[in-house]
């Protein structure tokens, strides 16, 4: 769904992010917010990605200067533009109406849906006591919590117009779906929503029927989704014209490309005012894990260089680690706040810096490259040093151990 712009949110970022911002950095941010919004040839407001994209960089700004209210409410206005909260929900958390009260309109339309469901449910248990008359109430409450679970299944038949069918068992077989696909060795991005997916195809599941093992047709096209975004990865980073931007953009939202070590990604890239990480990972451990990205085949200046008789790292390497290093360190200083506020460890935290391409240097031996890096890395402690050839090679390498990728 394309990010959405409308009065409520104007409303919200008027009355409630504006009030409560108190730097003029952060107030100047949410003044871009306006204009994008307002920067249409029609009276719409305009939404799309860049106006969550100057939401961020509101968000941050507040987060620069410890304003973590208004942290919160910026965070709020995205989901919403997002669509992952509704209107009546965020109208109703905010009071954004004149009176501040509750809108009527709510309340009435909270009143007929309840009302609807009270009579549907009257319906419903008269009609399974006369179809099943020895049933006790145990019985009779588990009817309506199944028929509450196959409700997220609701159907509008094509040949039924107006009326709406609930298919009964449907969450069961989506609970064993996610089951099957949280047991296998492909981690699903989201299990739940690709099961609920698949457990409202009717084709998809006389496929599965048909299959012995029961999850071979999910890994493969998760196998196959990776294979995807792995390609579209290696042709951003031997890009010449590819910027730090173009490289997060593609790394988005895999986590897997960096090895089995890692669980999931972190929520929040500002954890630490004044710093905000690229990519932050959960290790399998609780700890924190920060990637920091350079450039790859658009690097300003040489990866490694020519010392006496071997190949060093060169400036801009150096330049990245000590980077990291500083990213560590605030992480060390602000441990307990970190922890308290985000619930992230990161006592034992570490990092990856992920700068440059060997065919930035034709000259030099690619494995003569690597090996440089290596005997670096060596002799670091919390901070590790990679070519984003060599990660998309690693990935590459553990994609083939999983199984052959369909259609790559």
């Amino acid at each position: 769904m394309t990010p959405r712009s409308d009065m409520t949110l104007e409303w919200h970022l008027r009355e409630v992010v504006a009030e409560e911002a108190g730097a003029e950095s952060v107030k100047e941010a949410v003044r871009a917010v306006f204009t994008h919004m307002h920067s249409g040839r029609s009276r719409q407001r305009r939404g799309g990605r860049e106006l969550v994209r100057l939401l961020e960089e509101a968000r941050a700004a507040a987060a620069g200067v410890g304003e973590w209210q208004v942290v919160r409410l910026v965070q709020d206005a995205i989901e919403y533009a997002e669509g992952r909260i509704t209107r009546y929900d965020f109208e109703d958390r905010y009071r954004l109406f004149a009176d501040g009260q509750r809108r009527e309109s709510h309340t009435g339309s909270l009143g007929s849906v309840m009302k609807s469901m009270h009579r549907w449910l009257y319906d419903s248990g008269q009609e399974f006591l006369v179809d099943h008359p020895e049933a006790g109430i145990e019985d009779f409450l588990e009817h309506f919590r199944a028929q509450g679970e196959d409700a997220l299944f609701l159907q509008a038949p094509e040949d039924r117009p107006g009326r709406y069918v609930i298919p009964r068992g449907r969450a069961e077989i989506t609970l064993w779906l996610e089951r099957i696909i949280r047991s296998g060795r492909i981690d699903v991005m989201d299990p739940a929503a690709e099961a609920r997916k698949i457990a409202a195809s009717p084709e998809a599941l006389a496929l599965l029927a048909a299959d012995d093992q029961g999850s071979i047709l999910l890994q493969a096209a998760e196998l196959r989704r990776r294979a995807a975004r792995l390609k579209e990865l290696r042709t951003v980073v031997e890009d010449r014209t590819a910027s730090e931007a173009d490289v997060q953009r593609a790394l988005d939202g895999q986590y897997w490309i960096f090895g089995g070590r890692f669980v999931d990604e972190a929520a929040h890239r500002r954890l630490v005012p004044g710093d905000e990480v690229d990519i932050p990972l959960i290790r399998g451990d609780g700890a924190l894990h920060i990637v920091e990205l350079k450039r790859s085949m658009s690097l300003k200046g040489p990866l490694v260089k020519r010392h006496r008789d071997a190949w060093v790292p060169a400036a801009q390497v150096h330049e990245a680690v000590g980077q990291a290093v500083n990213y560590l360190t605030g992480l060390d200083e602000n441990r307990e706040r970190i922890r308290a506020d985000f619930g992230i460890e990161t006592r034992r935290a570490s990092a990856l810096v992920l700068v440059g391409h060997p065919a930035l240097h034709p000259e030099v031996p690619e494995d003569e490259v690597n090996e440089a890096l290596r005997t670096f890395n060596a002799h670091l402690t919390r901070v590790e040093v990679l070519t984003y050839k060599e990660l998309v090679d690693n990935a590459e390498r553990s994609l083939a151990g999983e199984g052959p990728v369909l259609g790559a």
